[in-house]
């Protein structure tokens, strides 16, 4: 599918940045959706500085009882990528909020002519589970966050079947590198070390996978090219193991020698342990950024 021009909702957060910084260097005509006196949009002036020739649209949403639609105008697009969700774990109100503003996103797609949604999910949907993680494993979640975005997930794909746009989801599991935000684990881990302060940490025996922005990027970019509608993706690395291999390797990056202390296993048990088989037969992607490489941009 050739594409043009495209709509990115949290367009210069965490990895809307990364999504945005790859379709302009791919020559792609980029709508920018942000938030007013959001502290992400001085990101803006760095990537008209990296692509001074790019096409770049500005558009704010203003209220939250203004629809997107009547932010955009009458702009058109291709592909409509879904990005923008806010809100606190464990705030239904505001999850609740996210859910009609999805919606919303998708009618604004429709209305924009373009052919494609991607709608953009989490781990968080599927909540605990034993073995490996498909696409077909039940989705159990235990957090209002996690209940919204599958909610949206089913909401959205009813939706989009009406409005007789192409509809994918992907549900992006763990991701570290630049940009990502304080209050998180990785970040505020190497943080620490490079301080030489304390940080807690669980038995860090779950499985995890980290997975770069740069290549979450290449992935959204490959489904909106490659995947097909209807289907729910994982975006993840693939290569899971211990989490406490994540931190050793982090330690031995930043603080060598250091002991760490671990401590009792988080509740509920979250082990992570995606496969993306899915992901890389449909469209041919695969990860390029190693762990290292992207925990090295969170101590710069």
């Amino acid at each position: 599918m050739e594409i043009k021009k495209v709509v990115v909702t949290g367009a210069l957060g965490f990895a809307g940045w990364h999504l945005s910084s790859l379709l302009l260097a791919e020559g792609v005509e980029v709508i920018a959706v942000l938030r007013p006196g959001s502290a992400h949009n001085k990101r803006l002036d760095i990537l008209k500085k990296r692509f001074p020739t790019a096409i770049i649209h500005e558009v704010y949403a203003q209220r939250e009882e203004e629809s997107l639609s009547a932010c955009i105008g009458d702009m058109k697009a291709d592909v409509f990528f879904d990005l923008a969700w806010g809100g606190g774990r464990d705030d239904m109100d505001a999850q609740r909020q996210n859910i009609d503003r999805c919606l919303d996103s998708l009618k604004t797609a429709a209305a924009m002519g373009c052919r494609r949604y991607i709608g953009v999910g989490s781990q968080a949907e599927y909540g605990v589970v034993e073995g490996v993680i498909t696409e077909e494993s039940p989705a159990r979640p235990f957090s209002a966050y996690g209940a919204a975005k599958l909610s949206a997930c089913h909401l959205s794909r009813v939706m989009a079947a009406q409005l007789g746009i192409d509809w994918i989801w992907g549900r992006i599991f763990s991701l570290t590198g630049k940009y990502e935000p304080a209050g998180r684990m990785m970040p505020d881990l190497v943080r620490k070390l490079i301080a030489g302060e304390d940080f807690s940490l669980s038995s860090c025996r779950q499985n995890w996978d980290y997975l770069d922005p740069a290549d979450c990027a290449q992935a959204l970019y490959a489904l909106a090219q490659h995947g097909r509608s209807g289907e729910i993706y994982n975006i993840a690395n693939g290569a899971y193991r211990p989490l406490k291999e994540y931190v050793e390797e982090a330690r031995d990056l930043f603080a060598p020698g250091r002991e760490m202390n671990y401590g009792a296993d988080p509740d509920p048990f979250v082990s992570l342990a995606p496969s993306v088989d899915k992901l890389k037969k449909d469209t041919g992607w695969q990860p390029e950024v190693t762990f290292e490489e992207s925990i090295t941009a969170l101590g710069i």
